[in-house]
This record gives C-alpha cells, structure tokens and sequence, in this order.
C-alpha cells in the first residue's frame, strides 16, 4: 500500500527486454537508502518489486500484463520518474490509500497556468468515470491528487508547486500519457451494492 505522496523523482538506468516481459533498473537515492529484495516501490504509480540494490539503482521485472496496461512500457533510459516506498504502520497517510494497481491510462488535455498554481486536465477512461467524484481522491503517476472538475470523460485537477517541481508532471506536456488509479473505496462500495440488489 502507498499514500500518492512522492518521495522523490528517480531516474531510469536501463531497460532490459525479458520476452513478455522487462527488466527496469532505477536510480533513486532516497527509496534504495533501505530498500531491500522483496519490498514494494511505487513507479509512477505501479507497484514494483525490488530484485535488486546496489549503489542507489534498484532493479524490478515488470509482466507483460503491467507494460500493456499502463505508461511503463512506453520508458527509456533516461526517463524521470515518481517515486514511493510501500506505507508501513508508522506513515502518514498525507495522501490517501493507493495500491499500486493502475486501472487505466489517460493523456494530458490541457494546462493552464495560475500565478502560484496550475489547472491540468486529463482525459479519462469511461469505464473508470463512475469512480471519480469532484473533491475526492485520484491518483496520476502515482501521486495523490484532488479532483476538481469531472465529466463522463475528462477531469481537472490543481497542481501546487511542490507537485510541479518535484514530481513529471511538471514538466509532462499536452498529448503525453499517464497511469491512473481510482480510489478504491468506490469500487468496493459498488461491489457491495451490487451484491444487495441481487439479495
């Protein structure tokens, strides 16, 4: 579990090819300082496993089924990206409660910039419209954000500073794509429901 509170941009080392699969090594001082074989990574918002540490590079091997199914497939040596150890106990929960687990891709719409701020909207999968709601919890390339706006296809968000410095999405431009993960409160309480009318 992750809380979509970036720890640090990290960078892609390489990426070997491993038949339907891959093999990503990654630069990132802060996540390596005591990761270990076996723990969790979040990676712009996929959860990866740790293969190996060894001097501030972890490496992680990604199924095919996660390559085809978010933005990781389309990196390269050279790429920045998000950032964040698995939540233990003792963490903050400054975000909100996010898996790991991407349930679509989406792409940049438009950006408007704020004097401190800045408006960025996204195209948003239909399947996943009935699972976002305007001031609830979204996560985009791992980071936890508030939605502003939504429609059946598209929702805003605000970005602060701190995001747009310290995370790609300041500096992802219009047309390039991105993972998103819905909250998955709202897809539990629409299993549930679902369950009570068929009882």
């Amino acid at each position: 579990m992750f809380t979509g509170i970036i720890e640090e941009l990290g960078t892609v080392v390489a990426i070997d090819p491993l038949g339907d699969s891959a093999r990503l090594s990654i630069r990132g001082a802060t996540v390596t300082s005591d990761a270990a074989h076996g723990d969790s990574i979040s990676v712009n918002g996929v959860c990866l496993t740790v293969v190996d540490n060894d001097g501030g590079v972890f490496t992680a091997d990604v199924m095919g089924e996660s390559l085809d199914r978010s933005t990781l497939g389309a990196l390269t040596a050279g790429s920045p990206v998000n950032l964040e150890r698995a939540a233990t106990m003792a963490t903050r929960l400054g975000g909100h409660i996010v898996q790991g687990h991407v349930d679509g891709v989406g792409a940049i719409l438009s950006r408007e910039a704020g004097d401190q701020w800045e408006t960025v909207t996204f195209s948003l999968p239909p399947q996943l419209s009935r699972y976002v709601v305007e001031k609830g919890s979204i996560t985009v390339d791992g980071i936890s954000l508030t939605v502003m706006t939504v429609t059946d296809d598209t929702f805003s968000v605000g970005l602060i500073p701190t995001t747009l410095k310290l995370t790609t999405l300041g500096a992802k431009g219009v047309g390039e794509k991105v993972n998103l993960e819905v909250d998955i409160m709202a897809k539990y309480v629409e299993k549930l429901l679902a369950k009570g009318d068929k009882a």
